[in-house]
């Protein structure tokens, strides 16, 4: 039934080979920097390459702070941290999202509440996310109570999903509103921007990873960006194990998280970021060359929505249903074509299925229907 589109994809690819649904590409300077790290002997989580890639990142998503950390997972759970959220919060996210973003909640021993996604984002609903607050909560001493748990609502967690900029200024005039903390979840959003403003810099903290998968990759690392110097330095501080500087002295004034990212995974960082034009410019020629092919098909293709520009980090299309969803992976990863379907809505989940939520129409559809397809660069 999906011959035409398994051909497709292998004339993007020109190979008969198994397609991968994303591949890392490294093309540049990567071992030079490889190899100028081993023979500086600092291989840990101190050295020039951590330092470099903390600056470039920050002139490339035009934030004034950048705090390099292991993974993405980990920059979220001390963005979350430092935040203030701990036991008995409440933070709000999306179900529609990698398990990784509850993942992090659950470490603070916060609990998430679930709002549901606007269908052409496939990220958070700001009219979804307010008609929850308007109905669920009230505004007490500075600060968002859950009028039915009585517990705080401290932070939001939008997500920017496959890279695809959610409708971000409007969430944090909400957030404002209410008092609550906005951390974007931009891990999957390297290179995208919301009204010419980078994905992640709306927040109080924004997010990114870098593990294997994603346009550019350390083989794994994350970092927290943010204009806050207070929360810069203190994200620094708890990801160094809140080590208080001395020349040889070992003193910890606080809880602190082994979470530095390592100067080999930045070296590596390094190179690819300096090539990440050229991997932007590809994905985007990958993607206009499906969104052409896919136009007369009976399903779409998931394009940048209205203000937004997308890295495509994942192109991803829209089947008429379930069936028909399950028939495309089923066909095409029997021919060597990897495809995936959106993720488990986080609700469904046994570790979150007591989470309060709202109406959650348009997650439940997208997650019936959305499959990803190969998205790596060309070169």
């Amino acid at each position: 039934m999906f011959e035409k589109e398994i051909d497709f994809i292998r004339d993007i690819y020109q190979t008969k080979d198994f397609i991968p649904l994303h591949e890392p590409r490294f093309i540049g300077n990567e071992k030079k920097y490889l190899n100028e790290c081993i023979d500086s002997t600092f291989v840990s989580s101190v050295g020039e390459f951590v330092d470099r890639f903390e600056e470039d990142i920050s002139k490339f998503t035009n934030a004034k702070y950048t705090v390099a950390t292991m993974n993405g997972t980990s920059a979220l759970h001390i963005s979350l941290l430092i935040s203030g959220v701990e036991s008995g919060y409440e933070v709000i996210t999306q179900p529609l999202s990698f398990v990784a973003t509850c993942n992090a909640i659950s470490y603070c021993m916060a609990k998430p509440i679930f709002v549901d996604v606007d269908k052409d984002t496939m990220g958070m609903s700001p009219l979804a996310l307010e008609g929850f607050l308007n109905e669920n909560a009230i505004v007490k001493n500075q600060q968002c109570v859950n009028k039915f748990t009585g517990n705080i609502i401290k932070a939001c967690i939008p997500m920017h999903t496959f890279g695809h900029p959610c409708r971000i200024d409007e969430i944090k005039d909400i957030c404002d509103k209410y008092y609550i903390s906005l951390i974007e979840d931009a891990a999957e959003s390297i290179g995208s921007f919301y009204k010419d403003k980078h994905t992640g810099t709306y927040g109080q903290m924004g997010l990114i990873s870098f593990n294997g998968n994603k346009i550019i990759t350390g083989g794994g690392g994350g970092c927290i960006i943010t204009d806050d110097e207070i929360l810069a330095k203190k994200a620094k501080h708890l990801t160094t194990t809140a080590k208080v500087s001395h020349k040889w002295e070992y003193t910890h004034n606080m809880i602190g998280y082994n979470y530095r990212m390592p100067n080999l995974n930045a070296a590596l960082l390094t190179s690819q970021l300096e090539n990440l034009g050229t991997f932007l410019s590809s994905k985007r020629s990958v993607a206009m060359a499906y969104k052409e092919f896919f136009k007369d098909k009976p399903y779409g293709f998931v394009e940048e929505p209205t203000n937004g520009h997308s890295n495509y980090w994942l192109n991803a299309i829209i089947l008429q249903d379930k069936e028909e969803r399950d028939l495309f992976l089923y066909e095409t990863n029997s021919k060597g074509v990897n495809t995936r379907p959106i993720w488990t809505l986080m609700n469904k989940l046994p570790m979150f299925k007591d989470a309060q939520c709202g109406n959650l129409t348009n997650a439940e559809w997208l997650e019936e229907r959305v499959v990803n397809i190969p998205s790596s660069v060309i070169l």
